[in-house]
């Protein structure tokens, strides 16, 4: 239970560290401190506070609590090694590790050549991933997910559409997430300045890649919400008594509309900072809690039979289990099994 609430932890320090890059680039911050990784030649845990000014402040902050983020993942991983049984589950741990450090790689490469587009939204997609793993490592070590299901109604692994409408929707909102990074670091943010309408009317009257790429960001959020609400009304049409699964579908529902709520005040504001920060960091929410849905909806995916696991993987978990409990555990997919 403890490395389940740090795992939580973990994921809210990565949204935490996600709204802080928004504001980085929301301020116009980032080139504020031109070295890397010290910080105008100090280093960065002793840059002195009182220097802290205008946007020194944002991106130095930034880096510091991406530091935090980054020893809490490691943290994460070494508690992983040393009390999970689940392999799997081990290894998102260290995947986990090699995605912060590359984020981190990508951060200071972003700064060192001075905000180039294609790395700067490769950093900002990164941070998405990383958030995803650590939701997942988060929901891999609750109580809920390990308990086996009793339930006595209609399995969810026999409802194929839900599983095809649910990833389908966490792909396009990742896709979305991109978009909307393209969007910020290539200045598009404003290029169509009214909102919901595209210079009063449907279609943009003339076209510039800037247009075009603020437009698809547009098209997309309608998509994805088109694929919200089938998802959303499937779970609650269908499944409604899970509450696994109702609960997670009703909270993407009040995202999505606070979502678009402030995408639309960011082009009425002028992109304000805080709105547009917090525009980014509940795209990564919406993300997020499509991912929980997902994986829940995909959860007896998870229980591999013995005949999928090579006779090596199944010992190495068994025996891994007795080793930390002290009681020998079914391989995988047999009655007994922790998943």
């Amino acid at each position: 239970m403890l490395l389940h609430l740090f795992a939580l932890l973990v994921a809210a320090s990565t949204a935490g560290l996600i709204f802080a890059g928004g504001l980085v680039t929301s301020t116009g911050s980032g080139l504020s401190v031109p070295d890397w990784p010290n910080t105008y030649g100090w280093f960065m845990l002793t840059f002195p506070i009182d220097k802290m000014v205008g946007g020194i402040f944002y991106e130095h902050s930034h880096r510091l609590i991406a530091s935090m983020v980054g020893l809490l993942i490691v943290v994460q991983a070494a508690w992983l090694f040393k009390v999970e049984p689940r392999l799997w589950v081990r290894r998102l741990g260290y995947i986990a590790v090699a995605a912060v450090v590359t984020q981190g790689i990508l951060g200071g490469v972003t700064v060192l050549w001075f905000l180039p587009a294609p790395i700067s939204i490769a950093h900002a997609s990164l941070a998405q991933l990383v958030f995803c793993l650590t939701v997942s490592i988060a929901l891999f070590t609750s109580p809920g997910w390990q308990r086996a299901d009793t339930s006595k109604q209609a399995p969810i692994d026999t409802d194929q559409p839900l599983q095809t409408i649910a990833i389908l929707t966490t792909v396009l909102v990742y896709a979305q997430i991109i978009a909307g990074a393209t969007m910020r670091h290539t200045g598009a943010g404003l290029a169509i300045p009214d909102f919901p309408f595209v210079f009063g009317s449907v279609l943009p009257p003339y076209w510039t890649p800037q247009i075009a790429i603020h437009y698809a960001h547009r098209v997309g959020a309608l998509v994805v919400s088109g694929c919200v609400l089938a998802t959303v009304g499937h779970v609650l049409y269908h499944h409604i008594s899970r509450l696994e699964l109702r609960r997670p579908s009703l909270l993407l529902l009040a995202l999505l509309a606070i979502q678009i709520t402030l995408g639309g005040l960011t082009v009425l504001s002028g992109k304000h900072y805080i709105i547009n920060s917090l525009h980014v960091v509940t795209g990564a929410l919406v993300l997020g809690t499509s991912l929980v849905l997902t994986l829940r909806t995909c959860r007896p995916r998870f229980v591999v039979n013995v005949s999928g696991s090579t006779k090596r993987d199944v010992l190495q978990e068994s025996s891994r289990t007795y080793e930390l409990s002290g009681e020998w555990s079914s391989p995988p997919g047999v009655p007994g099994a922790r998943v």
